[in-house]
């Protein structure tokens, strides 16, 4: 199904999310990891644009798909997917994740946009009439304003360089 417009922002941000798994999967499979680099990579993405994204997510978006019955369990699943990927995230801040923890990242980050891609925006549409559909855009707008106001230059802790 082609993507409504309104859920369209919601959406480019889902695919720059999905860039950073495959960049990190592929650095993992390579076996040319920087943690520090990838922890503090993830961090500055987390801050400048998850974190805007998350709560137009759940103060915008999930309330509204929560009114129709055959959403809910799996807004309820969504709400549980971003308190662990909160969890993932605040651990890189820290710079606690190994290999592992990043791989683990990569996998429950990639598998949660797809569920809100394939499931819950699907769902939506189908459910929800033009109208109901522009207002969640109008307030999603709103809500994403502040992470349209950020700007992700790298830094020089998060360009990552070949491994040498």
């Amino acid at each position: 199904m082609l993507r409504d417009k309104n859920l369209i922002p919601l959406s480019h941000q889902h695919q720059h999310c999905l860039a950073l798994c495959v960049r990190l999967d592929r650095a993992i499979q390579a076996g040319a990891v920087d943690l520090e680099a990838w922890q503090a990579e993830i961090q500055q993405i987390f801050e400048q644009e998850i974190t805007f994204h998350f709560a137009a997510e759940e103060k915008e978006l999930f309330p509204v798909a929560a009114r129709y019955a055959e959403l809910q369990p799996l807004v309820q699943e969504l709400l549980t997917g971003h308190i662990l990927l909160r969890d993932f995230f605040s651990r890189a801040a820290a710079r606690k994740l190994h290999v592992a923890g990043l791989q683990a990242l990569v996998e429950k980050l990639a598998s949660h946009i797809r569920k809100e891609e394939r499931e819950l925006f699907e769902g939506m549409q189908r459910l929800m009439g033009p109208e109901e559909l522009s207002a969640v855009g109008a307030a999603l707008q709103q809500s994403l304003a502040d992470a349209s106001n950020t700007c992700m230059l790298p830094t020089a802790a998060t360009r990552l360089r070949p491994k040498q």
